[in-house]
């Protein structure tokens, strides 16, 4: 019978020493994640562009994408609770990522609203859920938007932010057209770490964001 003696190894992998009939054996056993394909296509593609482009001293100065934000508003909740429902299921199919109700803070009478009534879902991925989204949403979603020539670069915020408006839900595969009951938007914000539009325009550029191609 082998029996354990030693357990080590690299972080995400663990190594172990077995015993049997008087002989020492080695084993790995590796749960290591692979990483998304466009994480490592930022590290070796645009890192390096960037770093030519804007004379970075080193690849830490490089901006990132840290974060995408989806934000759905949902009016027609306050009376119909099967819309919430219905939005919190597709945008998990979305994104794989549970997303939170967001709650009314104040109450209007003129709406039927009152304080703490569910308006609408939100949800942020980061890391590994986030590259795989962004590659997604750029190769197989925005494609499938109706008569789409690509997102204007005129929607930053100043600080190195860019969000859009996306019409239809269904442009993602996830979503079963034939089950849809209504057709939803929603936002979507890409925050970057990049200091000025300008560097984030390239960022997202670089990753082949499908922005309108201008005529110089």
């Amino acid at each position: 019978m082998a029996k354990v003696v030693k357990t080590a190894g690299k972080p995400g992998s663990k190594k172990f020493d077995f015993v049997m009939d008087g002989k020492r054996i080695e084993a790995v056993e590796d749960r290591t994640i692979p990483k998304p394909r466009l994480y490592d296509f930022y590290l070796n593609n645009v890192v390096p562009e960037l770093k030519k482009k804007f004379d970075y001293t080193n690849a830490m100065e490089v901006p990132k994408i840290e974060k995408i934000s989806l934000n759905m508003g949902m009016g027609e909740a306050v009376s119909d609770p099967k819309v919430l429902q219905n939005a919190i299921n597709e945008i998990e199919l979305i994104t794989g990522q549970r997303p939170v109700v967001r709650k009314a803070k104040n109450s209007i009478s003129n709406f039927k609203l009152r304080e703490g009534m569910p308006i609408g879902v939100s949800v942020t991925l980061r890391r590994t859920i986030m590259y795989e989204f962004l590659d997604r949403f750029i190769n197989i979603a925005s494609p499938r938007i109706r008569d789409f020539r690509g997102f204007s670069d005129k929607s930053f915020d100043g600080r190195g932010n860019y969000s859009i408006g996306i019409k239809e839900q269904i442009i993602f595969p996830e979503i079963d057209v034939d089950k849809v009951g209504r057709i939803s938007g929603f936002d979507l914000t890409f925050v970057t770490t990049a200091k000025t539009d300008e560097e984030a325009l390239a960022l997202l550029k670089e990753f082949g964001f499908p922005f309108i191609k201008r005529d110089n």
